[in-house]
């Protein structure tokens, strides 16, 4: 089996700079990749998608590169359009609302920023919501 990738350094550089300033969000190692939590619920978890692992992006892409994915939650109309986008967007089969993203030279950082902290929204406590919606 060959070693198990992670993300660039500079990647997770970049979305922990949007995910941490979040009201009690933290960071961490998972079982691959890092992943941001808020009272140990997940929103957003980058990690390498590649052959000899399990995922669900080459599973359902059968794309065999080595990519770096994003997953996180989203629900209602939003949940319905990225499903339903295309690339880089997929909708794992493991969870009704969560959506995983391609990161890559394309990706637009702004609609990152904006994904993860409706991510954070889902899971955060409503007091933490408030404290979020105040900034």
């Amino acid at each position: 089996m060959p070693r198990r990738l992670e993300p660039e350094a500079a990647v997770v550089r970049r979305l922990g700079a949007i995910a941490r300033p979040l009201p009690d969000a933290y960071e961490e190692d998972a079982w691959t990749g890092v992943r941001w939590r808020v009272r140990a619920k997940t929103f957003a978890h980058v990690m390498v998608a590649q052959e000899g692992y399990e995922s669900a992006y080459r599973d359902i892409t059968g794309d065999a590169t080595p990519r770096t994915v994003l997953t996180f939650r989203a629900t209602g109309d939003e949940l319905l359009a990225l499903t339903h986008a295309g690339l880089p967007f997929y909708k794992p089969p493991w969870s009704p609302t969560i959506v995983g993203l391609v990161l890559g030279d394309a990706t637009d950082w702004t609609e990152v920023a904006e994904l993860v902290t409706e991510s954070y929204r889902c899971c955060a406590p409503q007091k933490l919501v408030r404290l979020l919606d105040e900034r």
